[in-house]
C-alpha cells in the first residue's frame, strides 16, 4: 500500500526486527506479574489516570464486539465491561504470560473476556466483525502500517478504532529531555522490581523505539492514508502520550 510512511516503517523494522522476533517474548513473560505496577510508578502515578481519560473516549453499547489489541493484562477490556457488561469483548496478544495474567483478573472481576494467543500483523477474524478495536501502549513494537490495516479489515463499515500509545514529541527539546527521563526511569525499576535479563537487555530499545516513532499528526495522517475516516488525534503531556479516534467509512450504497 501506497503510504508515505512505508520507507520509516522499513526503517524501523531492519533497526528492530531481530528485537522483536527473538527477544520481547522473554521480555513480556519477564514482566507480567508486575507490568501494571510498575508502569503505574514508572509514569508517576499517571497511568490510571490516563487509562480512564482513554477509555472515556470510547463509545459502546449493549452487544457490540469489541476487540482489544496487544491486550496485555486486560486493563482496558475489563474497564469497557465495567462500563457496559453487555460488551462481548476479545482479547489479541503475543504473549502467554501477559494473558495468563489478564485472564486472572478478569476473573476477578467477573468478567469473561475471549483470549487468543496469535501475531496480531494477522488477526484472527473475518472481514467487518468488530464494531470497536482498540489499541493502547504497544504500537512502538509493531509494524504500524500492517496492525492498522488489519484492524480496519476487521472492523465494520462504521465501526472505530481506538489509539492510544507513548509517542516521538513533535518538538525535538521535548523528545530530549523524554529520552532522558525514560532511561532514568527504565533504570529505577527494573532495579525495583528485580527485572531478568531478558528485560534489562531491553532498556536502550525501550528508548530507540521513541526516537524512531512518530508524532501524534504522523500517526493521524497515516490513519487517513490507510483508509480510515474521521480521524482525531488528541496530544497529552507535551506530545509523549496521544489519543485517536478513527472511523472505517460506511459502504457506499446507490
Amino acid at each position: 500500500m501506497n503510504c508515505r510512511y512505508a520507507g520509516k516503517e522499513n526503517a524501523r523494522e531492519k533497526a528492530f526486527e531481530s528485537i522483536w522476533a527473538n527477544d520481547l517474548d522473554a521480555v513480556f513473560s519477564d514482566v507480567a506479574d508486575y507490568y501494571d505496577r510498575a508502569n503505574f510508578y514508572a509514569s508517576v502515578g499517571l497511568l490510571n489516570r490516563l487509562r480512564d481519560r482513554f477509555v472515556s473516549t470510547i463509545d459502546i453499547q449493549p452487544d457490540h464486539k469489541v476487540l482489544d489489541v496487544c491486550a496485555g493484562t486486560n486493563a482496558v477490556g475489563i474497564d469497557l465491561l465495567k462500563r457496559q457488561p453487555k460488551l462481548d469483548v476479545y482479547a489479541v496478544d503475543r504473549s502467554v504470560a501477559m494473558q495468563e495474567v489478564g485472564r486472572d483478573l478478569a476473573r476477578c472481576h467477573g468478567f469473561q473476556i475471549k483470549g487468543f494467543i496469535c501475531d496480531v500483523h494477522r488477526l484472527p477474524f473475518p472481514d467487518n466483525y468488530f464494531d470497536v478495536v482498540t489499541l493502547q501502549w504497544a504500537t512502538r513494537h509493531l509494524r504500524v502500517m500492517k496492525v492498522f490495516s488489519e484492524i480496519n479489515r476487521v472492523l465494520k463499515p462504521g465501526g472505530h478504532f481506538y489509539h492510544c500509545d507513548m509517542l516521538r514529541p513533535a518538538n525535538k527539546f521535548v523528545e530530549e529531555i523524554y529520552c532522558l527521563y525514560l532511561k532514568a526511569c527504565l533504570s529505577l525499576v527494573s532495579k525495583a522490581f528485580r527485572s531478568g535479563p531478558a528485560a534489562l537487555k531491553c532498556r536502550n530499545y525501550f528508548v530507540q523505539t521513541i526516537r524512531m516513532f512518530y508524532s501524534t499528526e504522523e500517526i493521524s495522517n497515516m490513519l487517513s492514508e490507510l483508509g480510515y475516516s474521521n480521524v482525531i488525534g488528541n496530544s497529552v503531556l507535551g506530545g509523549t502520550v496521544a489519543f485517536h479516534k478513527a472511523r472505517k467509512p460506511q459502504l457506499a450504497t446507490f
